[in-house]
């Protein structure tokens, strides 16, 4: 695993913990579709959401949530249309939601979750 790959799936885990102190139920992560990935597919009491995480090691680029363009929302919505059509259990309302995960030293960190962020 590369160390872009670790540092991924470290924010993926802080944001799956975080969803989860806050009365989420994570379903999948991880979900490829024919239009890529869908990081996390949660429960929200009784909505879906499908999350995109985002994670940095510093802010020379910006804020992680920077990452998500017009395009990447536009990649997001395919997803979770494509994921809704492998998966009729989940006719229920849904959206999509950003969660930007910055990586400190000594294991700081900082998670912020951009609720319906489409």
């Amino acid at each position: 695993m590369s160390d872009r790959q670790a540092i991924g799936r470290k924010g993926e885990d802080l944001a799956a913990a975080y969803l989860t102190q806050r009365g989420c139920v994570v379903l999948e992560r991880n979900v490829r579709t024919v239009y890529g990935e869908i990081d996390l597919v949660v429960m929200k009491g009784k909505s879906l959401a499908f999350v995109e995480v985002k994670t940095r090691t510093s802010r020379l680029f910006g804020y992680p949530e920077t990452g998500i363009t017009e395009a990447k929302m536009i990649h997001m919505i395919n997803c979770a249309e494509n994921y809704l059509q492998q998966h009729p259990e989940y006719d229920m309302p849904w959206q999509l939601d950003v969660i930007s995960v910055e990586l400190g030293k000594d294991d700081n960190y900082r998670v912020t979750w951009f609720e319906n962020a489409s």
